[in-house]
């Protein structure tokens, strides 16, 4: 079996970053963010989703399928910080070469992690093969747009096109999945403000979860699962949030039973 990484990532204003670029030195966390969102808001006319670079990681959650099993989990612990998880990221890459699962993560989390790891100077010479070290990844890579070594759903489902790409939370929803649950990606830097890292990390693994249901349909559309695999999957995902019986896995399930 094909190792399988799912992963997701939530981010928070880069302060250190913002003050150095923008010159906000002097201003405290919470008004060197404001700071910055105004000045993006001016960029944009409107918007205040800062740019790749400005994101800072505070979690990454992944689902891990491999022969042994699955396991669902937020990389590091509540106390982690942004250069442990980045390096834990590529380090599970460097140990199980996967195929990486993502909703958008080619337009959001995997450009966020490159320049973060250009940031902490974090080595990831797997990720980052072209077919230098191992020639097959010369026509499958992880940076290549239409290659599926990294199978970005968003941007697959919708062709490519950028008016086609639609939000994780109403495709789950569609295919019967609990979509989002406890927060949204808006609400991560208030999260974050008021020391709930347990309630983000949370989040994050709800999110990954439906994006691992997503990908499992997306097989089974491919004809790569048939239906009693395909089945058989959605039962392991089932009997492993049973088995861990942790509250936001249990609030899953229950969701997932009423759709």
């Amino acid at each position: 079996m094909q190792n399988i990484f799912v992963f997701d990532i939530e981010t928070v204003p880069d302060i250190e970053g913002g003050q150095r670029i923008y010159g906000l030195e002097g201003l405290n966390d919470r008004d060197t963010a404001n700071a910055m969102f105004n000045i993006r808001r001016q960029e944009t006319g409107g918007s205040d989703f800062l740019r790749h670079h400005l994101q800072r990681i505070v979690c990454i959650s992944a689902v891990l399928r491999t022969r042994d099993g699955l396991k669902v989990w937020s990389l590091g612990d509540e106390n982690a910080d942004e250069k442990d998880l980045v390096t834990r990221f590529f380090s599970g890459i460097e140990r199980y070469t996967p195929t990486l699962v993502s909703w958008n993560g080619g337009g959001f989390d995997l450009p966020v992690l490159h320049y973060r790891a250009l940031k902490h100077g974090v080595s990831a010479p797997r990720y980052w093969d072209l077919g230098e070290d191992d020639r097959e990844f010369k026509f499958n890579n992880y940076l290549g747009r239409y290659h599926l070594r990294h199978t970005d759903l968003m941007d697959i489902l919708a062709m490519y096109q950028p008016r086609a790409a639609q939000p994780l939370d109403q495709i789950a929803c569609l295919l019967g999945f609990p979509g989002k649950m406890g927060m949204s990606g808006a609400k991560v830097w208030d999260a974050y403000q008021e020391g709930n890292i347990a309630g983000i990390r949370n989040y994050c693994e709800t999110d990954v979860l439906n994006t691992w249901l997503v990908y499992l349909r997306f097989q089974l559309m491919r004809g790569l699962l048939d239906q009693k695999a395909y089945d058989d999957e959605l039962e392991l995902t089932r009997a492993q949030l049973e088995k861990e019986a942790r509250p936001h896995f249990i609030e899953f399930l229950e969701a997932w039973g009423k759709r």
